[in-house]
């Protein structure tokens, strides 16, 4: 085995050089979990897209409480892997490792799901597209600004990798360090540890990116204190840590599963269906016994607890899945050289996860409403780039009255005027990408002249 289990974990934080022995009760990867609970971007997410945003009076799934469930299993993930590695490496690890993989990799595994999408702009996916798309559309009057790597940033846009800047950047007035996170927490969360520029989606851990220029310095400190292997210096790209693959497992668990109880819960699909694909699952899976599992279903007569049951069930059964899978391939995935996802696996194995799969992306996520949104949140998060962006590469003094006025808007923390072309386009992306859908809805029909008025 490659890969020193002593040096896969660090309590160390960002912002921290000299860390002082402290009398609280809670471990240090315990301390990161509350950190985050009680944060501004993780607070933001209640209010961003899961699938169906701003559903009216019928409750589904947004950011936060997605991010809740997927910490809820990663701590069960954590767990188990922690007790496999305990067992099998006992005599590699020295006290303090036999320590933490017994109870602490599931605050870590926790921790890491807790924010793993505090990143995410508002409106999801079609949020990054949009930023993205607006440095691609504008090359021709941008490009020159930037340095080839900083542009491979913003054309490129990428949740992933804005989580690392939330958690560890400090804007103007703000502590050092952000969120002053173990490195273990962030090493957990680093699904793609490569620059822009080494994206290549031929490879599982180049498919997107990890992190800007602007953070490259502190990820190379997370990776070299977690014991990431390095696999290139130029592009800087390192294989994934260990601990990614299960923070991965615990969200696509999740969001497989969960979306299409919300989508039943909305009506888009029948409680018929989505109780049979579901039931087919867990079956299939053959973690439970199928005539306890009928026999439960008929003494439960409302509809969305049949449903909520069998999503249990699932969740279930995936998590003790996940775990057969990491104890079979453990060395594969501690070296970082495991080359798919492990729900992938799952899903190759069993044609009923398959065929959950093919029904969401028809019947869900190409519903007409889910797109309708879709195409808004990309038009807003667009407009909003294009009412700050140009009047902030301008120089003072090139600057009309209508730039002047668009600048009054962004906050202080937010304007870098003065640092380079890169840093002030950083500034506005770290303001727009942290708007709730509301806020963002909201200032775009205000800038727009949709809506006119004083507010209070």
């Amino acid at each position: 085995m490659k890969t020193d289990l002593n040096k896969l974990y660090s309590s160390n934080r960002t912002g921290v050089n000299n860390p002082k022995l402290s009398n609280d009760p809670r471990t240090d990867f315990q301390r990161d979990f509350d950190r985050i609970i009680f944060s501004s971007p993780f607070r933001r997410l209640q209010n961003k897209t899961q699938v169906f945003p701003l559903p009216g009076s019928v409750f589904v799934h947004n950011r936060l409480t997605h991010s809740l469930e997927v910490s809820s299993v990663g701590r069960s993930l954590g767990s188990l892997i922690g007790q496999t590695i305990y067992e099998k490496f006992e005599g590699d690890l020295n006290p303090e490792s036999q320590e933490f993989y017994k109870y602490n990799l599931s605050n870590v595994i926790a921790a890491a799901c807790l924010c793993h999408d505090i990143g995410n702009p508002a409106f999801g996916h079609s949020g990054e597209d949009a930023i993205a798309s607006f440095f691609v559309k504008n090359e021709a009057i941008l490009k020159n600004e930037f340095t080839t790597t900083e542009w491979s940033d913003l054309i490129n846009f990428e949740g992933n990798a804005n989580a690392i800047r939330v958690l560890t950047h400090n804007p103007k007035g703000k502590s050092e360090g952000g969120l002053m996170l173990t490195y273990s927490t962030l090493a957990a969360i680093a699904k793609y540890p490569c620059e822009s520029v080494a994206k290549n989606k031929n490879f599982i851990h180049r498919k997107k990116f990890g992190f800007f220029q602007s953070e490259k310095p502190t990820f190379v400190d997370i990776a070299n204190r977690t014991g990431m292997i390095v696999e290139s210096n130029n592009p800087t790209v390192y294989r994934r840590h260990p601990f990614v693959w299960l923070v991965e497992v615990a969200d696509d668990i999740c969001y497989n599963i969960v979306d299409l109880e919300d989508a039943h819960r909305l009506g888009i699909i029948e409680s018929s269906e989505c109780i049979e694909l579901l039931r087919a699952l867990v079956s299939g899976l053959g973690y439970d016994d199928k005539k306890k599992i009928d026999y439960r279903l008929d003494q439960i007569y409302d509809k969305n607890d049949r449903v909520s049951y069998l999503r249990a069930k699932a969740i279930n059964a995936l998590t003790l899945k996940t775990k057969e899978i990491f104890e079979r391939s453990i060395e594969s995935f501690l070296d970082g050289t495991f080359e798919t996802t492990i729900f992938s696996v799952i899903k190759d194995t069993s044609k009923e996860l398959a065929q959950i799969m093919e029904f969401s992306y028809e019947y869900i996520y190409n519903n007409r409403h889910v797109v309708e949104i879709e195409n808004a949140g990309y038009n807003v998060m667009y407009e909003l780039l294009n009412h700050f962006i140009p009047p902030i590469l301008k120089s003072k003094e090139n600057r009309s009255q209508a730039d002047k006025k668009a600048l009054r808007l962004l906050p202080p923390e937010f304007n870098y005027d003065g640092g380079s072309a890169y840093q002030r386009v950083l500034g506005v992306l770290d303001y727009v990408s942290g708007m709730t859908d509301n806020y963002a809805t909201d200032f775009y029909r205000r800038i727009k002249g949709i809506e006119i008025g004083m507010r209070s």
